[in-house]
């Protein structure tokens, strides 16, 4: 059975930043303190939607010393993003987020470099070598490499893997994996939520729920409580805006919404990503009100 703290709406945390583009901690409180009183069951700090390719470590361990600061005694789960296509800088990267507090690391395959299954399972073996409980993230087309259901089975296998967030687009690998695991199989492609719950995921890393986290909440209670038809209803309202917030480069239209309903006070990105363009604000904006 999937232990409790990797299950639910967890939410990758953006990384707020000033105009200047100095990291803004005021700003990320207030997001990670609107995301609890939401329900949200889990953060994901230092993730891709927190901008980890620009964002130092420093930055990442004040983050998490936040979050965990707000999460207090609740049952909420904190994990922090400590992958890299270097093993050896994985597996130091975790050890940091282990010393600094955190209940695990998503870790996404190698990328870039390619290496072979067998150099996966290796390189996940050493990352779990560390103690921290480790969700393997899986989303090829970031990576450029794809796993079978079978090699993903075998990483699902490696002792301290608790999980895998699965990006690939589609439900096939929930279908697959969802006979042979009782491990955390978690959604990381936010419009399939509601349709890999009806194929056995645990829950869902959704960087959308930035927006509307008690909507998302809802979707995974109803759907727990086998309140199949209010589940579908409720994520069904959802996917208009879900579509919006992928229509440019991630995330950059989470950001400008989060400023428009005032969460943040800045939408600044660090480049290479750069802020949404006019046509996609227009297109947005009748979400605001609904959704401050």
């Amino acid at each position: 059975m999937v232990a409790e703290a990797w299950k639910g709406v967890i939410v990758p945390v953006i990384a707020p930043f000033t105009p200047d583009g100095k990291l803004d901690l005021q700003s990320f409180r207030t997001v990670v303190q609107s995301l609890l009183d939401q329900g949200v069951h889990g953060l994901v700090v230092g993730g891709t939607t927190g901008e980890c390719p620009t964002v130092r470590w420093e930055e990442v361990r004040r983050m998490t010393e936040v979050a965990l600061e707000l999460r207090a005694d609740r049952n909420i789960t904190v994990i922090v993003g400590t992958g890299s296509n270097d093993t050896s800088e994985a597996v130091r990267l975790t050890k940091k987020a282990r010393s600094i507090g955190a209940d695990g690391a998503l870790v996404v395959t190698p990328y870039y470099n390619r290496p072979s299954a067998a150099g996966v399972l290796e390189h996940y073996k050493r990352v779990a070598d560390t103690g921290l409980p480790i969700v393997a993230y899986h989303i090829p087309y970031r990576t450029g490499l794809t796993l079978t259901p079978e090699e993903l089975s075998a990483v699902l296998d490696i002792e301290g893997i608790v999980g895998i967030k699965e990006s690939s687009g589609g439900i096939r690998n929930f279908i697959e994996l969802g006979g042979r695991t009782d491990k955390a199989l978690l959604c990381g492609d936010d419009l399939y939520f509601y349709a890999a719950l009806t194929c056995g995921a645990s829950g869902g890393m959704l960087a959308s729920a930035h927006i509307g986290a008690d909507r998302f909440v809802n979707v995974y209670e109803a759907y727990a409580k086998r309140r199949v038809k209010d589940a579908k209803a409720a994520f069904d309202e959802l996917v208009p805006l879900i579509k919006l917030l992928f229509a440019e480069p991630n995330p950059a239209p989470i950001k400008w919404m989060l400023m428009q309903t005032g969460r943040i006070r800045s939408d600044a990105v660090r480049l290479p990503i750069t802020p949404i363009t006019s046509e996609l604000r227009q297109r947005l904006e009748p979400f605001v009100h609904s959704y401050r």
